[in-house]
């Protein structure tokens, strides 16, 4: 095997206070984002989109194998086909499939087996994951941390989208055969999460949630 080359690493280089700073203002900013379920109809760029998913392309990965792709949804007929299976698999899970605690947990938040968000966006991104990959010819390479390796592009792509001022939900129907069906996506690709994508309808509303302070999430070892 070819060995990769390597090239000089220019970090970036900041002060002490400008780190405080910088790291207390993207704080502010991340703390901003929410899951939305209201979206506008309003279109988004399409340069917007790809910017997006080449800076979730920039994730970490096992063995440098960036083991996912970006399936990305305008087209309207196909977002609604999507919708409808989502839907049927939704009212199994919220008639039977799920715990009562579950339900419980979740009716706070006023979720049900309705997923109109899907339509709604302008755009839907399908994340799957490749557990393994595969050329032409048909032969099969492996691939390693794939689950924490899509993770980590999910949450970059996630980022990507506050940033540039849309927003979204991580929306993980179970079980989600029904989407490599759709989509005619290989053996070798399993489908990890839906993103839709746009602007916030202007009369949405969101629940007023607390996060948890840094001091129930964080043990410090000094």
């Amino acid at each position: 095997m070819e060995e990769t080359q390597h090239i000089p690493y220019q970090p970036l280089k900041f002060e002490e206070n400008e780190m405080i700073e910088r790291s207390a203002f993207f704080y502010d900013f991340m703390n901003k984002r929410r899951s939305i379920r209201f979206f506008s109809r309003r279109d988004v760029p399409v340069e917007v989109i790809n910017n997006l998913l080449k800076t979730a392309s920039t994730a970490p990965s096992g063995a440098n194998k960036q083991p996912w792709t970006f399936c990305v949804i305008k087209n309207d007929e196909l977002k609604a086909k999507i919708r409808e299976l989502a839907e049927n698999e939704e009212r199994i899970n919220y008639n039977g499939r799920m715990s009562d605690r579950w339900l419980e947990d979740l009716a706070p938040l006023g979720t049900d087996a309705v997923k109109e968000f899907l339509t709604d966006a302008p755009w839907i991104i399908v994340v799957m994951k490749k557990t393994y990959d595969q050329n032409q010819a048909g032969e099969k390479s492996n691939n390693y941390y794939v689950n924490e390796s899509v993770g980590i592009a999910c949450g970059m792509l996630i980022s990507a989208i506050h940033f540039a001022g849309l927003v979204t939900l991580t929306h993980t129907p179970s079980p989600m055969n029904f989407i490599s069906k759709a989509l005619n996506r290989p053996e070798n690709e399993k489908p990890y999460l839906i993103l839709p994508i746009g602007y916030a309808l202007e009369s949405c509303t969101v629940p007023d949630i607390k996060r948890k302070t840094l001091g129930d999430v964080a043990i410090y070892y000094a």
